[in-house]
């Protein structure tokens, strides 16, 4: 996250870092400041990721700070679902950020949100039991309450799909990719020498190994879903409460999700395998028995580790292929610098992957 806060006007700013659809933001946000100049009330920026900004206000607004996030039109669309659709639906609504307004250019190339700030207090920045628990407890709802619901069809509809065939799709295009990159003539430097030819051998192995993991998914996978499509920890927002806490009872901590961009409807195992991947090799199995038991308050009975290992690793596996495509096309295309590299760094979490599975 850049830390650095910038005073002046916010349209200057944004205009600065080369972002577009800065007249339309300021329209929006004027009616959300109630007809006021946005760029007198709008005292701070701090960018907080590529395309995410928080906008401080002065004392006269009516929050002291908003987030500001620039969308492609389609995830733009599919967010805005997510908050004022799908989650209500589920008895969720509460549980991401809330969307204030939005803002598209009139080219139709983009959209800006705008939704209250939830602070820094992510689960990275303060990974406690208590606060993994709460986090968990918001995963298995979201699960469980989802699975055979009615949103499914429009999830489905609009959102991405993460079951056995997001990794069989992204194995092929990854090796489609990798080998016009072979093909090509274009050269690694001498630090990447081989790397292409390791990495589709590593996919030729997982497409022989597809009926074994395909199976899997039959036996253990249990019943499509709403996943979050991104679970990392800096995506929990964990405050605490003085009543109603997530998993029942008082006050205590109670999470919220956020960086919906993602989506998509599949198996529990996908986002599971996320959030899992983010802690120590250590912790992991107590998280994943957490889950367990947190699933079976609605009746969901897991199949053992052993089983659920493998779900994990193909969707650890479908993701990273699915980074493999990017850097070769930029390759195939451009001859990008970073190509290379990209492809060396994905390899590296092949390899770590192998050493320290996911659970």
């Amino acid at each position: 996250m850049t830390a650095v806060r910038e005073r002046g006007g916010v349209g200057d700013v944004l205009e600065a870092r080369g972002e577009p659809g800065w007249a339309e933001l300021g329209e929006a946000l004027r009616a959300l400041l109630d007809g006021a100049d946005p760029a007198v009330r709008v005292i701070g920026v701090q960018q907080l990721k590529a395309k995410v900004y928080r906008l401080q206000l002065d004392a006269g607004a009516p929050w002291s700070s908003v987030v500001v996030k620039r969308l492609e039109p389609a995830v733009a669309h599919r967010t805005q679902l997510v908050a004022q659709r799908w989650l209500p639906a589920l008895g969720l609504g509460d549980r991401c950020a809330r969307l204030l307004c939005m803002a598209g250019d009139r080219a139709a190339r983009l959209v800006w949100h705008v939704y209250e700030d939830l602070g820094d207090d992510t689960l990275a920045a303060r990974p406690t039991s208590d606060r993994v628990r709460a986090t968990v407890d918001l995963v298995a709802e979201l699960h469980t309450r989802a699975a055979r619901h009615p949103v499914l069809p429009d999830v489905r509809r609009y959102g991405e799909g993460f079951g056995i065939q997001y990794f069989t799709a992204n194995v092929a295009d990854a090796i489609a990719a990798l080998e016009g990159l072979a093909a090509s003539g274009i050269e690694p430097p001498p630090e990447h020498a081989g790397v292409t030819a390791r990495l589709l051998e590593r996919l030729r192995v997982l497409t022989a190994d597809t009926p074994r993991r395909a199976q899997a998914f039959e036996t253990a996978a249990g019943p499509d879903t709403l996943v979050h499509g991104d679970l990392w920890t800096i995506n929990a927002f964990v405050a605490e409460t003085t009543g109603g806490a997530g998993g029942g009872g008082g006050g205590g901590p109670r999470a919220r999700l956020v960086d919906w961009d993602k989506v998509g409807v599949g198996p529990f195992s996908y986002d599971l395998s996320t959030f899992l991947f983010r802690f120590p090799p250590a912790e992991r199995p107590w998280v994943l028995e957490y889950y367990r038991k947190a699933v079976a308050r609605a009746g969901w009975r897991l199949a053992p580790a052993r089983e659920l290992q493998l779900l994990f690793d193909t969707a650890e596996r479908g993701r990273y292929a699915n980074r493999l495509i990017w850097p070769a096309l930029a390759l195939l295309q451009e001859r990008a610098d970073w190509g290379f590299p990209e492809l060396a760094e994905v390899e590296r979490w092949f390899r770590e992957l192998d050493r320290c599975p996911s659970a």
